[in-house]
C-alpha cells in the first residue's frame, strides 16, 4: 500500500515538473514574440533612447498606418493569398489522390515509384533551385504565379500523410462500395475523401503556413516588386523603414507578415492537434 501511494507521488511530482518545464519554456519561446509586438506599438523617438522593456508605452499604431499607406502592401498580400490558397488546394488534390493510389491500387513499379516518393524528402530543396531556376527561365514563366506555385505541388510528406491514413481505413468499406457497383473513383470521392478530413485539414494548414511564410523561392522567381509575396514585399523595404521610419516600422512589418498565420493557427489549431495525434498514433 505504501509502495502504491509512493509511486502515485511520484508520478504526480513528475508530471508538475513537466507542466512547469513546459510552462516555463513556452514563455521563453514567447519572450521574442512580445518584445517584437512591444517595439512595433511604440514610437520610434522612444526607440532611438532604448528598445528595452515588454510593454509598448508610450503606445502608438502610427507604425502599422505608415505600413499600410503603402501602394504595394495590398498588391503583395493579394500575391501570397492567391499563391498560398492555390498551391495548398493543388497539394491536397496531388496527395490525396497519390497516397490513395499508394494505399489501395496495384500498378506496375508500384515500389520503385514510393521509394522515389520517399527519397525526395532528402533532397535538399536548395539543391534543385539552380536546374529549377534554369527551367522556369527557359519557359518564359518568372514573375508569374505558375511559376510560384507550381514547383511546390509535389510534396512527398504529404503523399505520406495521405498513404498512412487510406492504409488505416478498414478495407470493408470500399468492399461494400464496390458491391453497390461503385467505381473506384466515387469510393475515393464520396467515402475515402471525407474519412480524411481531419488528415486533409492538417496537410491543408501546414501548406498554407509554408506558402505563405516561403520566402527563397519567390525571392528567386518573382525579379519585378509587382509580384512580390509579402515576405519578399516587407523584407525589401526594411532597410529603406530601417532608415527613414525606424525600428518601430521594421518590427511592425514582421507582426503585419506574421498575423495571417497566427489567426490561422489560432481558429483551426484543434484540427492540427487531431492530425497530428493521428499521425503519432500511426
Amino acid at each position: 500500500m505504501m509502495a502504491s501511494a509512493r509511486t502515485s507521488g511520484l508520478r504526480r511530482a513528475t508530471d508538475v515538473f513537466i507542466l512547469a518545464a513546459t510552462i516555463a519554456f513556452a514563455i521563453l519561446w514567447l519572450m521574442p514574440v512580445v518584445w517584437v509586438v512591444a517595439m512595433s506599438l511604440k514610437p520610434n523617438t522612444e526607440l532611438m533612447r532604448s528598445t528595452a522593456g515588454f510593454l509598448p508605452v508610450p503606445f502608438t499604431l502610427d507604425n502599422y498606418i505608415g505600413l499600410l499607406k503603402l501602394d504595394t502592401v495590398p498588391r503583395w498580400l493579394m500575391h501570397s493569398l492567391i499563391v498560398s490558397v492555390t498551391m495548398t488546394l493543388l497539394v491536397l488534390l496531388v496527395s490525396s489522390m497519390a497516397g490513395y493510389a499508394f494505399a489501395r491500387l496495384e500498378f506496375p513499379f508500384k515500389k520503385t515509384l514510393f521509394m522515389l516518393v520517399i527519397a525526395g524528402l532528402m533532397v535538399p530543396e536548395q539543391a534543385v533551385f539552380i536546374p529549377l531556376h534554369t527551367m522556369v527561365s527557359g519557359w518564359g514563366l518568372h514573375n508569374t504565379h505558375f511559376a510560384l506555385v507550381m514547383p511546390r505541388v509535389a510534396v512527398p510528406i504529404g503523399v505520406f500523410l495521405m498513404m498512412q491514413f487510406f492504409r488505416s481505413v478498414p478495407k470493408e468499406l470500399e468492399e461494400a462500395a464496390a458491391i453497390d457497383h461503385a467505381s473506384r473513383l466515387t469510393i475515393f470521392l464520396k467515402i475515402m475523401l471525407p474519412l480524411s478530413v481531419p488528415a486533409l485539414t492538417t496537410l491543408g494548414l501546414f501548406t498554407f503556413i509554408f506558402a505563405w511564410n516561403d520566402f527563397l523561392w519567390p525571392l528567386v522567381s518573382a525579379t519585378k516588386a509587382d509580384m512580390y509575396t509579402v515576405t519578399v514585399g516587407l523584407a525589401s523595404i526594411q532597410t529603406n523603414f530601417a532608415f527613414s521610419e525606424g525600428i518601430g516600422a521594421v518590427m511592425a512589418s514582421a507582426v503585419f507578415a506574421s498575423l495571417p498565420i497566427v489567426l490561422l493557427f489560432l481558429i483551426f489549431q484543434r484540427f492540427i492537434v487531431a492530425g497530428v495525434a493521428m499521425s503519432a498514433g500511426k
